[in-house]
Formats: structure tokens, C-alpha cells, sequence
């Protein structure tokens, strides 16, 4: 038995040395460390429909930093924070609050305007009148909050953009999970510096139970091309990661805007600098 062992020792010793030299048409690329760092930015104190999604968004982004692809941490306030602390992060994901005080506001909009990252959900979005954040406007692409459908419900989604490196791999349609849908005037449809990537079909129209949409664009996922951002209007309640669709455009929106950090794309390097 121990002649056994043995030899199997040398076999085992021997593939592994076999792979000691990678060859060059080895399909993987194997971080020796953190490939970058992301800051989860929410509220504790919103809505409690958008606390229960932000809770299950952590985890979901938690998940996904398992045997240290990335650095994850957690903020609920830039206050304190520095121009060079926050350089730290590939990617701000917001996921249910606007930075709502002055310093706040300053420190975000120099990170986003320096190439900083930034992938929003739902309520990151939201701002009507009392915001008073005429650059957020400019930054989202989008005017204010206009209406939305309500209950939250499931709704029939399309891809606009089937080529985009988020929606390359999505189905030209989907059900997404129940979610309170949004609109804004102007649209993000109208900019012409936007890419809709997802919008909620028209065949959905009209929408809602209680307060009912019967038309007007409805995008959903888009990119700002002056910015490295893009927001997805989904993030309401605790079932928005039910559904592997969607979940897999989140995965392609977060690595998407990470791989467009000015220092470089973290997905093509072996290791963490």
C-alpha cells in the first residue's frame, strides 16, 4: 500500500509540474491577488423596500469578491473621505442614495470627472425637484423623476443594444423580477450621449395596478458615454436576485465599467499590481 501511495505521490507531483510552465495558449488568467477594489455606497435609513434590496446587493457583491477577486467595502456616507481615498476604487456601486451633502457631492463629482467608476441602481437615480443637483442630471443623462408603475411587478424587458459588451450574451427578451419601474423627463432616450442598452417593451403598456404607466420610453439599463458609469433602474424589494437573467446582467454591468479603469483593464492582468 505504501509502494502505492507513493507512486501516486510521483503522478500527482508530476502533472503538477507538467503546469509549473503555462503554456501559451492556456486559456485562464489566474489573479495571484485583488484584481481591484469596489465600494458599495448605500442607506440604512431609506425606504425599507430599498434597504432590503441594498442588504441582499451586498451580499450579492460579496459573493461575488469570494477567494479575493476583488476588495469589497462598505460606506454609508463619503464623509471624511479624501480625493485620493476614494482614487482607490475602480468603482463606486450605489446602490439605493445620492451623496446628499455639499462635501459629499464636491468629492463625488471630482472622482467622476477624473474617470472614477460607478454602477447605480434604482433609487441611486432618483431626483426630483428638493435634490437640487443640476450636475447629477448631467452625469445620469436623464432629467428628473417623472413617474413610475406601482406596485412593483414583473415586466417584459428588451435589449436595445445586442453587441454591447453588457447585453452581448442576454436573451433579446426577458421577464425581469417584480421591481417599481421608473420614467424621467427629458428621457435618457433623447440624450444623445446615451447608449439605452434595456428598455421595458412597449408590448408591457400600459403598466401598473395601482398607478398605471400607458406610455412614453421606458428605458431601463443605460451608459452615459461622457462617464465611465452606467445605472440600471432595478433595485426595489427582495426579489430582484431571483432571476439568473438579470443577474447576469449585473455581473456584465460591474465588470464592464471595472474594465474601463483608465489604469487598465484588471481581466487581462495575471496578478494585482
Amino acid at each position: 500500500m505504501k509502494k502505492l501511495l507513493a507512486v501516486a505521490g510521483l503522478g500527482l507531483a508530476a502533472v503538477a509540474g507538467a503546469w509549473a510552465q503555462t503554456p501559451d495558449d492556456y486559456p485562464a488568467n489566474y489573479a495571484q491577488a485583488p484584481r481591484f477594489r469596489a465600494l458599495a455606497y448605500y442607506s440604512a435609513d431609506a425606504e425599507p423596500a430599498h434597504v432590503e434590496f441594498a442588504e441582499q446587493a451586498i451580499d450579492y457583491l460579496w459573493h461575488l469578491s469570494w477567494g479575493e477577486g476583488f476588495i469589497l467595502d462598505r460606506a454609508t456616507s463619503l464623509e471624511g473621505m479624501t480625493a485620493d481615498s476614494l482614487a482607490q476604487y475602480s468603482v463606486v456601486v450605489d446602490i439605493n442614495a445620492l451623496p446628499s451633502s455639499a462635501a459629499e457631492r464636491k468629492l463625488f463629482e471630482d472622482y467622476m470627472e477624473n474617470g472614477g467608476g460607478w454602477v447605480g441602481f434604482h433609487a441611486a437615480g432618483y431626483n426630483d425637484e428638493s435634490t437640487a443637483w443640476p450636475w447629477f442630471n448631467t452625469f445620469l443623462g436623464a432629467g428628473r423623476f417623472f413617474c413610475n408603475t406601482w406596485p412593483p411587478q414583473p415586466a417584459l424587458m428588451t435589449v436595445d443594444i445586442a453587441g454591447h459588451d453588457v447585453t452581448r450574451n442576454l436573451p433579446a427578451e426577458f421577464v425581469a423580477p417584480e421591481c417599481e419601474w421608473y420614467q424621467w423627463r427629458p428621457s435618457a432616450a433623447d440624450n444623445p450621449d446615451v447608449d439605452v442598452l434595456c428598455s421595458l417593451s412597449p408590448k408591457n403598456l400600459p403598466i401598473g395596478i395601482k398607478d398605471v404607466v400607458t406610455g412614453g420610453e421606458f428605458p431601463v439599463v443605460w451608459t452615459n458615454r461622457r462617464y465611465r458609469m452606467i445605472y440600471l433602474n432595478i433595485g426595489h424589494g427582495d426579489r430582484e436576485f431571483t432571476d439568473p437573467t438579470q443577474n447576469l446582467l449585473f455581473v456584465n454591468a460591474l465588470r464592464w465599467v471595472v474594465s474601463r479603469d483608465p489604469s487598465g483593464n484588471p481581466f487581462e492582468k495575471r496578478g494585482a499590481e
